[in-house]
């Protein structure tokens, strides 16, 4: 029974159904419960550092349970945005109301879409990483798989980096930083690669001329069957959903640098080089993504199998904890910043 405790992720989609059903203010339960009510069972409930050895682990790594509950986000999701949807479109709702329900769906969006998108795009068979991609489509964010597969893990916690938050950087800063250079290095990457393979701009490799497409043919149809509202609710929730990611983006890495070699190239990624978290319910909520460093080391290892470093870096509070955090610069610098060595911190600092 205890491996059911990945379905604690559902409980933001189950937020979402009570701020549909009672509106009014309710329509603000979602950010309430994710922003508030999840950093405050996260100070209550224990840290956990074990990790999995021996027969125990592969019987985790192998079994289907896992799979299948990333699996369950992709029909709740969609069934989600499309009643959203046609409700907006069909219903006479106050401006506040619209607003949380846009802040609603893009939390889920953010971390039931985009996060187990993350988790699918690195998997080995075709079918889990296109689900991953269909899951990116509501957020505008497709190209995130080829930024964060080629571009990210080959360039975490470097300058080179657009995913990795510099040392003073706020937030707010980071947002429009991550989110442009990182669109640009995916066309950088994939034309790089159809040059590789002496294929033009127009061929049907063009993995990102196929994303811009599929999100234009996504908006389109929502514009045709819900209206120019159903469009505003639908590119006001895909914003806040990518910008959930960009925050998580923000304190996975902030600070954390490595250490240029003599030859030009930079040290192999080490468990130094990403904050993690114990924290059980930020752990569970977001499929494991607080044990990142062990992502970076390996990044095909299944999220319930992925293991605590003692050597990696630990934030004081868990990761959705931290995100209200990141949101106040002073305080977050205030109390990240004596966290990162001083070998990483810049000079001039």
């Amino acid at each position: 029974m205890k491996d059911l405790k990945y379905l604690a992720a559902m409980t933001l989609p189950i937020s979402a159904v009570i701020s549909i059903y009672f509106k009014g203010y309710f329509s603000y339960f979602t950010p309430f419960y994710a922003f508030v009510l999840i950093p405050i069972l996260e100070l209550l409930l224990p840290h956990d550092p074990s990790n999995y050895e021996g027969d125990e682990r592969e019987e985790k790594r192998k079994s289907k349970l896992f799979d299948w509950m990333l699996y369950l986000n992709a029909p709740i999701i969609f069934s989600l945005l499309i009643f959203l949807l046609w409700d907006i479109s069909s219903t006479s709702y106050a401006a506040y109301e619209l607003v949380g329900l846009v802040l609603t769906m893009g939390i889920v969006l953010g971390t039931n879409g985009i996060n187990v998108a993350h988790e699918l795009g690195h998997r080995q068979t075709t079918n889990e990483r296109h689900l991953g991609k269909l899951l990116l489509l509501p957020s505008f964010y497709m190209h995130f798989y080829i930024e964060h597969n080629f571009g990210h893990h080959a360039h975490a916690a470097t300058k080179e980096d657009p995913a990795t938050a510099q040392y003073n950087q706020t937030v707010y800063s980071f947002w429009f930083s991550s989110v442009t250079r990182q669109y640009f290095s995916a066309w950088k990457l994939q034309l790089k690669l159809l040059t590789s393979q002496q294929r033009g701009f127009f061929s049907l490799k063009n993995d990102m001329l196929w994303y811009t497409l599929f999100q234009v043919l996504y908006i389109s149809i929502i514009l045709y069957f819900f209206g120019e509202i159903g469009l505003v609710f639908a590119v006001s929730s895909g914003i806040v959903g990518f910008l959930m990611l960009e925050t998580v983006n923000y304190i996975e890495h902030y600070g954390l640098m490595r250490t240029k070699l003599p030859s030009g190239r930079y040290e192999r990624v080490r468990e130094v080089h990403s904050w993690n978290s114990n924290h059980v319910m930020g752990r569970i909520v977001l499929y494991e993504l607080t044990r990142h460093s062990d992502h970076h080391y390996k990044s095909s290892k299944k999220y319930q199998i992925l293991d605590y470093h003692d050597i990696s870096p630990q934030m004081p509070f868990g990761y959705p904890t931290s995100m209200v955090m990141s949101f106040l610069p002073p305080l977050w610098f205030k109390i990240m910043n004596p966290r990162i060595p001083d070998a990483m911190k810049p000079l001039k600092a």
